[in-house]
């Protein structure tokens, strides 16, 4: 099927999209000391805010897959936006931690759900050749999201209270996220072939998620997904509050989960072309690798130097991964289910989500230090990163 112009109308929709969502998932950061002031709360149960809402959206993912490929995805991410502002404007009037883990864990998580999945799934049966670079581009919007959302909360927190800086989030997230999901299309069946990588009528061919569930290649991606979510969410909880504890100001400390977001940006751009090239499955391998890698600078760091490197590596070895995600379940298992595949695989994320930042933030309350918390995920991160070798060897994409 040949590329057409629109194809690009919907990388860019979804780039926004996902930069809204993700913008407002790592403003968290910002707002951790202002709701463990406000509800005199310690890191471990502050930790359940951000856990909550991954746990949400990374569970109820493939339900947002699901719809998309029944309903679209617009609609689908239009609802999303909404229920995220509402969260957002509720958690702006809660009187206790409580009602915060309602309004920010489960509504904005349920939000995050109806939007993640149906706009990333969206992109990639629009292209062919230039499948990876399309994925790069579209989930660099997380990268950018997590620069420019955190550290404009943390500065709008200076000159008004947190409340009112939700409020203004709110707001944000109505407008921008409405325009950008409303951009968001199916892609056009492609005309069958003789090759036989179409189906009749022009429908799209590839496994359904049943198949893809029953394939040993899904299975070792999952396992993969499992074992590197806690890694890949513990340093969007808890590095800011490292940093604090290290003597930074408040604006580097949030600026830390920024750097995350450019090494994202750098990785979700960059790695499209070196995968398209190299392989995706094996550089997802790398890159498995190069995340556990990057704890070693998090755990040296004495000060701002080490933790903004630690922060960019983690981010460009993050950011790579989840871009690859997709395209490789496109590769894999083919574009029938894909949006569907898409959010089962994230589910795999789900419990790493919820109990790797809680966990740490009951590490750090016990030992008053992460060195064990770091330990841990380098050992995870081997582990998935020998998942992911075999995934790569246990079958050839097809699609």
């Amino acid at each position: 099927m040949k590329e057409t112009p629109y194809a690009w109308v919907v990388v860019w929709a979804t780039f926004v999209c996902l930069a809204v969502i993700f913008g407002v998932s790592y403003s968290f950061a910002a707002f951790f000391e202002s709701f463990a002031v406000e509800f005199s709360a310690q890191r471990a149960d502050v930790s359940w805010i951000f856990g909550l809402s991954g746990f949400v959206y990374f569970v109820l993912g493939a339900g947002g897959g699901m719809l998309a490929d029944r309903f679209g995805p617009r609609t689908v991410c239009s609802a999303g936006m909404a229920l995220i502002a509402l969260g957002l404007l509720a958690t702006s009037w809660a009187t206790s931690l409580l009602a915060v883990y309602v309004s920010y864990g489960l509504l904005v998580g349920l939000g995050i759900a109806l939007v993640y999945t149906p706009s990333i799934a969206s992109v990639q049966p629009w292209f062919t050749t230039r499948r990876g670079l399309a994925g790069g581009i579209a989930s660099s919007g997380v990268g950018a999201g997590t620069l420019l959302v955190p550290v404009g909360v943390a500065m709008a927190i200076g000159p008004m209270p947190w409340r009112e800086a939700m409020q203004v989030l709110a707001l944000s997230v109505l407008v921008l996220g409405l325009l950008a999901a409303a951009l968001l299309r199916r892609a056009p069946a492609a005309p069958t072939t003789v090759s036989g990588r179409t189906g009749a009528g022009g429908s799209a061919t590839g496994l359904s998620l049943r198949e893809t569930l029953r394939s040993p290649t899904f299975r070792w991606l999952y396992l993969a997904t499992v074992l590197a979510s806690p890694v890949m969410f513990i340093p969007f909880a808890h590095v800011s509050a490292s940093a604090r504890d290290l003597g930074l100001s408040e604006a580097l400390a949030v600026g830390l989960v920024g750097l995350i977001g450019v090494g994202s940006l750098v990785g979700r751009f960059a790695i499209g072309l070196v995968a398209d090239r190299l392989g995706r499955a094996q550089t997802l391998v790398l890159m498995q690798l190069s995340m556990g890698a990057s704890y070693m600078l998090w755990a040296l760091a004495g000060g701002h130097a080490l933790l903004a490197l630690f922060a960019l590596w983690f981010g460009l070895s993050y950011g790579s991964i989840v871009s690859l995600l997709p395209a490789i379940c496109m590769d894999y298992f083919g574009g029938k289910s894909v949006a569907s595949v898409v959010g089962a695989l994230y589910s795999g994320a789900a419990l790493g989500n919820l109990l790797g930042p809680v966990l740490a933030g009951a590490a750090f309350d016990w030992n008053g230090h992460y060195l064990g918390v770091m330990a841990v995920c380098a050992v995870l991160s081997l582990c998935a990163t020998w998942a992911s070798h075999q995934m790569k060897r246990s079958g050839l994409a097809r699609y």
